[in-house]
């Protein structure tokens, strides 16, 4: 890699990835061990990909 990559990176794509799972945010705050559900949410974004034919005809 380009970039050093620290362990905190993981956590958060660990959080990306189980989001874009379909897992719900308060099992992956849980997962996580975050007490504040605005940092898990913070790091859960969800892909774009996920709402591709969200508002098929």
């Amino acid at each position: 890699m380009p970039f050093a990559i620290h362990a905190h990176m993981l956590w958060h794509g660990t959080g990306y990835y189980l989001a874009n799972r379909g897992i719900d945010t308060r099992t992956i705050q849980s997962y996580l061990g975050y007490k504040n559900l605005q940092y898990t949410v913070r790091y859960t974004k969800l892909a774009s990909t996920k709402f591709q034919g969200l508002w098929d005809d």
